[in-house]
């Protein structure tokens, strides 16, 4: 029963067994934060600006650390970071967006462009991501 237990609240913060229904309502919802917030510098493409906005598309940088992502939608992001072996150092502000929304934008990135994340972000998981 312990492991069962514990099971059940490995699932319950890290998506397992929820890849139907509900990561595709998180992954609808995050397509309307993106185009609310994101996609004025990262494109309908994902595809950034390169030098000036990086590119979510195929994005090594997001899809190598995923905490490393939400940090950066949750605190901001400054200084120079390298996306698929390009440098940017410009200044993304943090977006005042609540944990489940930024749960459910990385959802949608994470699996949009050519991305495939096996992984569901919980706002639970956002809400552990310290700065």
């Amino acid at each position: 029963m312990k492991l069962s237990l514990s099971f059940v609240v490995f699932a319950a913060v890290f998506g397992l067994g929820m890849a139907g229904g509900e990561w595709e309502k998180s992954k609808s919802r995050g397509k309307v934060v993106f185009e609310s917030y994101c996609v004025a510098c990262h494109l309908g493409s994902g595809q950034g600006i390169v030098g000036a906005f990086p590119p979510l598309a195929k994005s090594d940088y997001l899809m190598a650390d995923t905490e490393r992502a939400v940090r950066g939608i949750k605190y901001g992001l400054s200084g120079e970071i390298v996306v698929n072996g390009v440098k940017y150092n410009n200044y993304m502000a943090e977006m005042g967006l609540s944990d489940q929304e930024i749960a459910d934008v990385m959802n949608y990135i994470l699996n949009s462009w050519g991305n495939k994340s096996k992984k569901m972000i919980t706002a639970e998981f956002v809400k552990a991501v310290k700065e």
